[in-house]
């Protein structure tokens, strides 16, 4: 198993991307800390699939866009757990259909506090976390992974907020991996194209919404949170010790199509 002993942090868990890489990592042998916002159902049922998997797992409520509810959060997990050996920043929140000159300053905020801030606050105590526990003269060791999307790379006309979020959080994987380079912990994102999880459900709900998408997938199929998932395992494992500052884009050659769809 290739996170046989390590310990794992998954924010947004209650579902899609979050669900399926807690219960794949549990699979592989990691015990997992699990946050959610507002969805006790969704973060119940994965706390029994990981359990399933015969790990253990610490249910964490949380706003992963306040500094004080990420502290209580690594303060939790290091309480049920230990110390934590990954961070996955996963939780995120979409938006669309509101142009800049229309743009509502409350959804602004919330938007880049969830998608950029929170990746922020949550490697910066992960990063506490280890370099407190690292022994004499030895590296902190671990891996931060950032869902991100491909938005990070393609213009998001009706949700600019959105595109720069994401943008933000591959120039912070990038500063961050310099930064850490002597710790030993590595830094890297992954940019899924179009998921199907509840996030995206409005589009999957309207045949022609999803047509449009599917049209300009190279692949012409969306993608499934455990494809992601996998991505996200080979970051968090020692397979990936020599690969910092990267993002995996996992979209079907969508990015590849952008320009002559």
């Amino acid at each position: 198993m290739k996170l046989e002993g390590k310990r794992a942090l998954i924010t947004g868990a209650d579902s899609g991307i979050g669900r399926a890489t807690a219960i794949l990592f549990a699979q592989e042998g990691a015990d997992v800390a699990i946050t959610y916002n507002t969805d006790e159902a969704g973060i119940a049922e994965t706390a029994a699939r990981v359990e399933a998997a015969g790990r253990r797992v610490c249910v964490i409520q949380n706003d992963v866009g306040d500094p004080a509810s990420v502290a209580a959060t690594f303060a939790a997990a290091a309480r049920d757990l230990g110390t934590l050996d990954i961070l996955i920043n996963n939780a995120g929140q979409a938006m669309g259909g509101m142009e800049v000159a229309e743009m509502d300053d409350a959804v602004l905020e919330r938007i880049l506090r969830v998608n950029l801030m929170a990746p922020l606050f949550c490697a910066r105590a992960f990063i506490r976390m280890r370099r407190a526990a690292a022994a004499d003269g030895q590296p902190a060791g671990g891996k931060v992974v950032i869902v991100s999307s491909v938005a990070q790379h393609l213009p998001t006309p009706g949700s600019a907020p959105y595109g720069m979020s994401k943008a933000g959080v591959g120039s912070l994987c990038r500063s961050l991996s310099r930064e850490l380079a002597e710790d030993r912990i590595n830094v890297n994102t992954i940019a899924p194209g179009l998921i199907e999880t509840p996030m995206t459900a409005d589009r999957f709900e309207h045949s022609e919404k999803l047509e449009q998408s599917l049209e300009r997938i190279p692949w012409h199929r969306a993608g499934q949170p455990d494809e992601i998932a996998r991505g996200a395992l080979y970051l968090a494992s020692a397979d990936s010790d020599y690969v910092t500052g990267h993002t995996l884009v996992i979209d079907g050659g969508l990015s590849m199509q952008w320009g002559g769809a």
